[in-house]
């Protein structure tokens, strides 16, 4: 982790103290270069038992020096009594630089030098192996090298130690390489800290982000279907027959509508990829998920825990995530509605600033959920049936289970929506089981409730609308039972194909400017809002759209 230090000591406590991750191409590049040195091979002996003549070529060597308190894992060690020489291998070319080496690079294999030399080795140059240009260059170790690699030692345990994590590097042109930029977000928290919300120059946030990820969701609501693994895909069997494949590379999240097996071997294997496995009823409702190791980043949740104690840092986030569902949803009937409902409209807004004043969390209940009658009671006026027979009756939401159409297709992209909320606040470290609008109670995600509340009208009753005003839902498509109306199985196809449709459609970010799809944007709010509860910047930035 030197060597990260040395790059950007931000990059480091992301590692090295919170424990993230995230792969890119020079990463997965690297990892290739490297999976010949990553066999263990060869021994180096101990430092007075080696012979004069004896030749040594040891590959992945792990070593440490208790005096220093670091560890390396040496690539290659070769040389004889008179002499080791540490070799680390780079996937990329030479640099043309006075060094022919980046300082990074030279840090870490003059540290692994000083660690040979702590057990007693004699070391006094070390190679790196370009395998781009499949050139050995030479790096002394100097006393100035061997200088400035203790200072940054001392430097990386002082910074592992703070509780708050180092700045972001402005304007660097480091952070397009860096395959955690995703996670550091950069340019966005310097935006965010620097300056209030709405006075934002776009123009110093560079778009860094990816606009769309490029794994997607797996449903599977084939009933008695088996999901196992096969090679680098996962086979879906129905009857012995298999009716469907997809890349696991590909997967993002593998999603089981009722009885729906799955493999021990598959299930392993998502675990290890840090695919999320959700259960959903056959009805749509969302009870379950399976994940791998819980994410690392334990101070993350100490923040989350200390701040759902205290009721007034609780309620400083809850009422800006109320005020951006009340003006998104003021958003969407001011869009879609036929007739500008002026009254609603201004009621809405009445509401949203008062959300931003109350000082009680009873209080913002009252607010949002007066905000919803108003909403609701114009939801209607947004719906063109264009001669369909759809009933639809709402005056109110209702479910559990719901009672038209309209009710089911709304719990049902509710529910989806839940469901990546709960595995995107996972991924980010999050427990989704304790928000800070909606209160604990047993088995309900209410950090996830809390996280799709701004984006309820956006993706959801956006995706609703969408179904009906296009003619792809008709009302053929639902099954009414005992006053409960369902969609059948080919009708959820077609939500959830229209659900993946709306979280891939690109938009501009209201705050940074840059095109970003809806289910990237979540993700950003969600480290958004880890950064807001670790101090980095100081308010829960909305997510508005115009």
């Amino acid at each position: 982790m030197l060597n990260e230090f040395s790059y950007c000591p931000r990059l480091f406590y992301l590692e090295w103290v919170q424990g993230e991750f995230a792969h890119n191409d020079d990463t997965l590049e690297g990892e290739f270069v490297h999976h010949r040195v990553d066999k263990e091979s060869g021994n180096i002996g101990v430092a007075d038992g080696i012979e004069e003549t004896e030749n040594i070529h040891a590959r992945s060597v792990s070593l440490s020096s208790d005096k220093l308190g670091i560890v390396a894992k040496l690539d290659i060690i070769e040389g004889n009594n008179d002499e080791l020489c540490p070799v680390d291998y780079k996937k990329g070319e030479v640099p043309n630089n006075e060094y022919r080496s980046f300082e990074p690079e030279r840090i870490q294999v003059c540290a692994q030098a000083i660690i040979l030399r702590e057990n007693g080795y004699r070391c006094n140059e070390a190679s790196i192996y370009y395998a781009g240009s499949k050139i050995r260059i030479p790096v002394p170790i100097t006393d100035e090298l061997v200088s400035r690699t203790l200072k940054l030692v001392e430097q990386a345990k002082v910074t592992a130690d703070c509780p708050a994590i180092p700045p972001p590097l402005v304007d660097s042109p480091k952070c397009p390489r860096c395959s955690l930029v995703g996670i550091c977000l950069p340019d966005e928290v310097i935006a965010l800290s620097r300056v209030k919300l709405n006075n934002i120059d776009k123009e110093e946030v560079r778009s860094l982000l990816p606009a769309r990820d490029d794994a997607l969701p797996l449903y599977v609501q084939e009933q008695g279907a088996m999901v196992a693994k096969r090679g680098e895909e996962l086979e879906i069997r129905s009857k012995g027959d298999v009716i469907a494949t997809a890349k696991l590379f590909e997967t993002s999240t593998l999603a089981l509508f009722g009885n729906v097996q799955v493999t021990t071997q598959a299930i392993r294997e998502l675990c290890i990829r840090g695919i999320s496995l959700c259960y959903f009823s056959f009805g749509g409702w969302f009870y379950g998920i399976t994940n791998g190791m819980t994410h690392k980043n334990i101070m993350l949740r100490q923040c989350q825990f200390k701040t759902a104690s205290e009721e007034q840092l609780s309620l400083h986030i809850a009422r800006r995530i109320i005020c951006g569902k009340i003006r998104n949803c003021r958003t969407m009937l001011r869009r879609n509605c036929e007739t500008s409902p002026d009254a609603a409209l201004e009621e809405l807004a009445r509401l949203a600033e008062s959300a931003l004043q109350i000082d009680s969390a009873g209080e913002l209940f009252g607010i949002e959920g007066a905000a919803g009658r108003v909403y609701f009671s114009h939801f209607a006026e947004m719906i063109k049936a264009n001669g369909q027979t759809i009933k639809f009756d709402f005056h109110a939401r209702n479910r559990r289970p719901p009672r038209d159409a309209v009710n089911a297709l709304l719990s049902f992209t509710y529910a989806l929506l839940v469901s990546t909320t709960t595995t995107v606040l996972m991924s980010v470290g999050f427990d989704p089981y304790l928000g800070f609008f909606h209160q604990p109670r047993y088995g309900r995600p209410s950090l996830s409730l809390d996280l799709m509340e701004e984006f309820r009208p956006l993706i959801a009753d956006s995706t609703v609308i969408s179904l009906i005003n296009n003619g792809e839902i008709t009302a053929e498509d639902f099954v009414e039972r005992a006053g409960s109306v369902a969609l059948k199985p080919d009708a959820r196809k077609k939500v959830m194909r229209s659900y993946e449709r709306r979280l891939e459609t690109q938009i501009t970010h209201p705050v940074f400017g840059y095109s970003i799809s809806y289910r990237r944007v979540l993700e950003v709010q969600a480290r958004l809002l880890g950064r807001t509860l670790t101090g980095e910047i100081n308010e829960y930035p909305m997510f508005l759209t115009r």
